[in-house]
């Protein structure tokens, strides 16, 4: 039986609660009526050298924040914070905020977004709070260790049985080792950090990017402290409501991962990709009057039974594809409409690898699909796979029943076949992970800000982020403008020279496109790369 977890219960009375103990008082909350950076002590940033390997332009810095904003003069944490400099210092505008995803993405090396931002805007970024160089949250002592929280996701049941073990150990062993910083992971903290880093910097309003995870941390962000809204940009955009708890009560008794439905986007994208590939002869994949999508599905029938083997070019030797990798690879392409010609061979050679009907000598020869990007730069820095379960965990209701996770992946398996496991499994350590945070933020997400907030999406599918989650939000927040990239993958910036002049005229005059703008990509899925100056 599935059963709610009273430690992911929402705050909806918190706010009375706080202001009972005396936390929200001199504008020193968000207009949110909830907890707001309470009075902490402004942190003082000391710009210097960032570490070895960082391009020298960057400048960075550590600032100290509460552990808890109930206990604003308390233990403490420290982030680490990291510059990249307005290129025109004597008419510079101000400061963008970066956040690069994940969770659990490393933003302190944040990039310039857009020639013209970087001229005019000082780009900051830092590691949110548990996250690789800022005080970490930590819970294994091993790489082996770790890897209790990896690996494909399961397709038998004894591959199911040994995949909850393998988590509810590994959330024992959180348990034991993360110490309190456990229950202070979610993204509403994080933004009281942003605030704290706003004042840092000198700002009255703050200005941002966020993609991925970070469009949750701006939708956050605009609800705890709308009357601190500049310019706010979310793109590849997450459902905030389906984030946290869903929109109907039943919802919170699902899994996160399911409730968001990445996977019906990963199909979408997957289905863009059929289609580009049917209108390009180049196309690998193609086959004159096929169609691709049964011809995708019969490639998995054959995986489900035994794996392919392929030949990595450049005499890297043969490789083994799994069922789970097969889906894993496909996905990592999907996040970049460019990666539509490797994506195409890699899908033809497993093709002609699997078939029966095919007389082979040796394996097919491909490239392996890059894999779905890992956000941020660290060196040298302790990330491990508990950073970002900690913030998602924090956020999100989920059962309690680690067995409900099957069920739920196997729903979306007939959705979207293979990406509905691939997704749904991500959040099964929140069936047992021994953190909550009572000051999580669950809404209301309708506060009106002084200013628009500008929210992409890719209108032809987004593997991770659905395009109905932009769509969506864009109505549920206070005030906000939709604009569309007319093409599929994860992230519309620097992929259309509409998009970016969009965001330039957004920051540097607070101009907003208009209703219902759809920008065109620079180039198309089987396109040539522009040649590099």
């Amino acid at each position: 039986m599935n059963r709610f977890r009273g430690g992911r219960r929402g705050i909806a009375v918190l706010g009375a609660a706080v202001l009972a103990a005396g936390l929200l008082t001199n504008g020193q909350a968000g207009a949110s009526g909830v907890l707001g950076t309470n009075g902490a002590p402004v942190p003082e940033l000391q710009w210097g050298p960032c570490p070895a390997g960082t391009p020298e332009r960057y400048e960075c810095a550590e600032a100290e924040v509460p552990l808890s904003y109930r206990s604003p003069r308390g233990p403490a944490i420290t982030l680490a914070v990291g510059r990249l400099p307005a290129a025109d210092q004597a008419n510079k505008l101000g400061t963008i905020f970066y956040n690069p995803g994940g969770p659990g993405g490393s933003g302190r090396i944040p990039p310039e977004l857009t020639p013209g931002l970087h001229e005019r805007f000082d780009i900051v970024g830092f590691d949110p709070r548990g996250v690789a160089a800022s005080t970490p949250l930590r819970c294994f002592e091993s790489s082996e260790q770790a890897e209790l929280l990896g690996g494909p996701f399961p397709v038998t049941l004894a591959e199911q049985r040994q995949r909850i073990r393998d988590t509810a150990r590994a959330s024992a062993l959180c348990a034991r080792n993360a110490g309190p910083l456990l229950d202070h992971m979610s993204t509403a903290n994080v933004a009281r950090d942003m605030d704290l880093l706003r004042q840092a910097v000198g700002e009255e309003r703050t200005s941002y990017y966020g993609i991925s995870y970070g469009s949750h941390l701006g939708s956050v962000y605009a609800n705890i402290f709308p009357e601190r809204v500049g310019s706010l940009v979310i793109d590849a955009v997450l459902d905030p409501v389906e984030w946290t708890t869903g929109y109907r009560p039943g919802e919170r008794f699902h899994p996160f991962s399911y409730r968001l439905g990445s996977f019906e986007g990963s199909r979408r994208a997957l289905e863009a990709f059929f289609a580009a590939c049917a209108a390009e002869v180049s196309c690998a994949f193609r086959e004159p009057g096929a169609d691709l999508a049964a011809k995708f599905d019969t490639l998995l029938d054959r995986l489900r039974k035994e794996p392919a083997t392929i030949t990595l070019p450049g005499g890297e030797g043969e490789t083994e594809v799994t069922y789970q990798q097969f889906i894993g690879f496909t996905l990592g392409a999907l996040y970049g409409a460019e990666s539509s010609p490797v994506l195409a061979e890699f899908l033809q050679a497993v093709d002609d690898a699997t078939d029966p009907a095919v007389r082979l000598q040796s394996p097919p020869v491909a490239a392996l699909p890059p894999a779905a990007p890992s956000p941020g730069f660290q060196q040298d820095v302790y990330v491990g796979p508990e950073q970002g379960i900690g913030v998602f965990c924090a956020d999100s209701d989920n059962p309690g029943n680690p067995w409900a996770w099957g069920h739920f992946a196997r729903k979306a398996d007939r959705k979207a076949r293979g990406f509905g496991s691939q997704w749904t499994w991500l959040s099964l350590p929140c069936a047992t992970w021994p953190g909550a945070d009572r000051d999580r933020y669950t809404g209301p997400w309708n506060r009106r800000t002084p200013n628009p907030v500008l929210v992409i999406g890719n209108g032809q599918g987004d593997p991770a982020t659905p395009y109905e989650d932009a769509v969506r939000t864009s109505r549920l927040l206070g005030d906000a403008r939709l604009l569309t990239l007319d093409s599929f993958g994860h992230g519309a910036r620097g992929e259309s020279a509409c998009i970016d002049a969009a965001l330039d005229a957004y920051f540097v005059e607070g101009d907003l496109p208009p209703e219902g703008t759809v920008c065109e990509p620079d180039r198309g899925p089987f396109d040539a790369p522009a040649p590099t100056s």
